[in-house]
């Protein structure tokens, strides 16, 4: 039988393993998006994103810019492509941060 810790700790591997993930596709996105849209580049500051003197705010207008679906009205579609991806890691990131504090209490 499988003990809860080995659950735990397969899930918590999993979900390090999908933040990974949609850190790099965040990156990506922020060099697409230099060319493809420059004035939302500026506005998230994108040279300073991941920076540790990042703002926070323009972190955040860019979450909300993914969550608001704002990019489906872009002509470029590597630039949609690639937000569509990055919302999508986003959504299970969460989900599965959600999937292991239930496990965490739970076990």
């Amino acid at each position: 039988m499988i003990s809860g810790d080995t659950i735990l700790m397969g899930l918590t591997v999993v979900t390090i393993f999908n933040v990974a993930r949609c850190f790099t596709a965040l990156r990506s996105l922020i060099y697409i998006m230099r060319e493809a849209h420059p004035l939302l580049y500026q506005q998230v500051d994108g040279p300073g994103f991941f920076t540790t003197h990042g703002n926070m705010n323009k972190q955040v207008r860019l979450y909300s810019y993914l969550k608001g679906k704002e990019y489906l009205h872009h002509h470029d579609e590597v630039f949609t492509g690639k937000c569509d991806r990055v919302r999508q890691l986003f959504i299970l990131c969460f989900a599965l941060f959600g999937v292991d504090m239930l496990a965490a209490f739970m076990l």
